[in-house]
């Protein structure tokens, strides 16, 4: 139900002797529903001094662990991201309402991935984690991406049932015509 992928193949059909020809469509589609999710989540806080935000950032990865350990995933769902630490800009205000650009200690920020099939799980933990940030941990993440890992063999399914629907329509088509469908000349 998360997705609904839709195929239309277009045919050309000779038409009798004198070679002419029509475009017939077919069309085939098919509700799927993804089998898999990626959820990113991360950490971001600020420090006065570069040491200060990362250790600041260490200090919390415990925290972040210990509600995806909770939430039901192990380690081996979660990959990690490389910690950063980044000048913390701010605009101030200048002289004859100008702003400028100035330091105000450290970011410090790691990103990870969390990769699951059981997307119920990847819903009610990324719903669980408005918790931490509520509790004023430096928490980031963003909506679950749900995957279909069979996408392929979907598209495959779907064009050759496109293929047959556009065969029916040129059939009938030819038939109320009374005309013969001829050889497919071209398909996309």
């Amino acid at each position: 139900d998360r997705d609904r992928r839709c195929f239309d193949l277009a045919f050309a059909k000779q038409i009798g002797a004198g070679r002419q020809t029509i475009t017939v469509k077919g069309l085939a589609e098919k509700p799927i529903k993804a089998d898999a999710a990626e959820w990113s989540v991360g950490l971001r806080v600020t420090g006065p001094s570069f040491a200060d935000a990362l250790a600041k950032l260490r200090k919390a990865r415990p925290v972040l662990d210990t509600f995806l350990s909770g939430q039901g995933f192990d380690k081996a769902a979660i990959t990690e991201g490389n910690e950063n630490v980044t000048p913390n800009m701010v605009d101030e205000p200048g002289p004859n309402g100008t702003t400028r650009s100035v330091q105000r200690g450290f970011n410090a920020a790691q990103d990870l991935v969390v990769r699951s099939s059981d997307l119920t799980r990847i819903a009610a933990a990324n719903k669980g984690i408005l918790q931490l940030e509520g509790e004023g941990h430096g928490v980031s993440h963003s909506d679950p991406l749900y995957i279909v890992t069979n996408l392929e063999d979907v598209k495959m399914s779907l064009i050759g049932a496109a293929t047959q629907n556009a065969q029916k329509r040129a059939e009938e088509f030819a038939k109320n015509g009374n005309i013969r469908v001829g050889a497919m000349r071209s398909a996309s």
